[in-house]
């Protein structure tokens, strides 16, 4: 890589802190958290019989993402990518691929903190900011949060619930962040598998090379693989 291309990149990453800096303290001033309310529970699972989601966590493995929309595409199915809005300040670009490939888009936060530790004016920042810098490259309004690590408390649900956020979580994880192992991944994710599961994964070279079976298993078992906010639904509502 060449100097000038390290520079440039060191000034447009730097630039992009500084949006973030200046977002954080607009919204802080603006006042917008809730101290009182009654909080909306995580979801752990959705209420469909026929449907499961493969929702994508996305800060890292950028890399491995066009793998899995190929992957996504070829068994024409679509779900969840949340993502982080550090990630996002970087890869625009692919978050647009992402959204045009028809895949729903879902808030995880900016800096990947543990929101369980986090004020309700820090919770309130890192999901409105990455709300905002989301909108502004999709023209969306995200519904869905997932906080990173799976990480929570009631600070967390009313603020994410005064932002117009369902607080997600999962039925069943991966872990494939941690097990760098093909079959592992694929045996968690399609264990008793059955409707309104939520399946945790990410980017990463063990998950491509897992998911085409993943998803061949759920549909050989007459599930659908959804969008997180239709596996949420009954199926008795459409």
């Amino acid at each position: 890589m060449s100097n000038k291309v390290k520079f440039f990149r060191y000034v447009v990453a730097n630039l992009a802190i500084a949006v973030v800096v200046v977002g954080l303290l607009a919204f802080t001033l603006s006042g917008k958290t809730v101290s009182a309310a009654s909080e909306q529970p995580p979801v752990y699972k959705g209420e469909s019989k026929t449907k499961v989601s493969l929702m994508v966590n996305v800060y890292w493995g950028t890399e491995f993402i066009d793998g899995m929309l190929d992957i996504f595409e070829a068994n024409n199915v679509t779900t969840t990518f949340f993502v982080g809005g550090m990630w996002v300040a970087e890869n625009d670009a692919l978050l647009k691929k992402i959204y045009e490939k028809g895949h729903e888009i879902g808030n995880h936060g900016y800096f990947h903190k543990d929101h369980k530790k986090l004020s309700a004016e820090r919770n309130a920042e890192e999901i409105g900011v990455t709300h905002r810098l989301v909108k502004s490259v999709l023209g969306i309004d995200m519904k869905l949060f997932a906080p990173p690590s799976g990480s929570f408390g009631k600070t967390t649900l009313k603020q994410a619930e005064a932002l117009g956020y369902t607080t997600i979580m999962w039925s069943k994880d991966t872990i494939d962040w941690r097990d760098h192992d093909t079959e592992k991944i694929y045996n968690r994710a399609t264990k008793n598998l059955e409707g309104g599961d939520l399946i945790l994964m990410h980017p990463t070279k063990n998950t491509v090379e897992a998911l085409d079976r993943i998803i061949k298993y759920a549909l050989e078992h007459n599930l659908q693989v959804s969008k997180v906010s239709e596996t949420l639904k009954s199926d008795l509502s459409e």
